[in-house]
């Protein structure tokens, strides 16, 4: 059985548009594999979830009542040094947790009055 001539351009053709089609659709066109979402799913909760602490730590260094001697020593620590600082004075540990979060931290010190 003999194909018919247009047969092999026509699938040169679809091949070589099926590419481009994926090319821009991956560069130009917004498309992301499965694992590029996921991550970029799981750094926009992880974003949430510390805004939606920061509120907390704001309410826990407000209420503790030895708020003036640890803010004096966050004010006194070095810029960088001031989530650490932070972090020290327990108001970067959420209730349930073990230990103080670095992003929520970071995240409380820039809406602490300082």
């Amino acid at each position: 059985m003999k194909s018919p001539e247009w047969l092999k351009p026509g699938i040169y053709g679809a091949l070589i548009g099926a590419v481009l089609i994926g090319v821009v659709g991956f560069t130009w066109g917004g498309w992301v594999t499965g694992g590029t979402s996921r991550e970029r799913a799981v750094a926009m909760s992880r974003k949430n979830v510390v805004a939606s602490m920061v509120p907390v730590c704001l309410d826990m260094a407000r209420s503790d009542p030895a708020r003036a001697d640890k803010l004096a020593k966050i004010r006194a620590a070095s810029t960088y040094e001031r989530r650490d600082a932070l972090m020290g004075a327990g108001w970067a540990t959420m209730p349930g947790t073990d230990g103080p979060d670095r992003d929520i931290a970071q995240a409380c010190l820039s809406d602490l009055e300082l």
